[in-house]
């Protein structure tokens, strides 16, 4: 697995990071820590890195998932308005 970390790691981090912030099994939590810190005494810089590509993906997700509600809000206000007989209705 040392051999092979470059690859590995990459793919298994953002699991990795699921597992420690939110699985309800103190055993895998646990285990998942382990690993976690396997691999950090292994490549510091590497898991730096995928730690670094982690906070930018959830970075991301957050900011599609703000601009999906603002989108259905501005929707359901349009919806609204007509509803209510408006015929005139402006959206961004």
């Amino acid at each position: 697995m040392a051999q092979n970390r470059g690859v590995i790691f990459p793919i298994i981090f953002e699991a990795l990071e699921r597992n420690i912030q939110s699985h309800w099994n103190q055993a895998v939590h646990g285990l998942t820590a382990n690993v976690r810190k396997m691999f950090l005494d292994m490549d510091s810089e590497l898991f730096e890195e995928c730690q670094h590509q982690y906070m930018e993906k959830q970075a991301k997700a957050k900011e599609m998932q703000e601009q999906r509600e603002s989108a259905w809000r501005q929707l359901e206000a349009v919806v609204a308005a007509k509803a209510a007989g408006d015929d005139m209705v402006l959206v961004n």
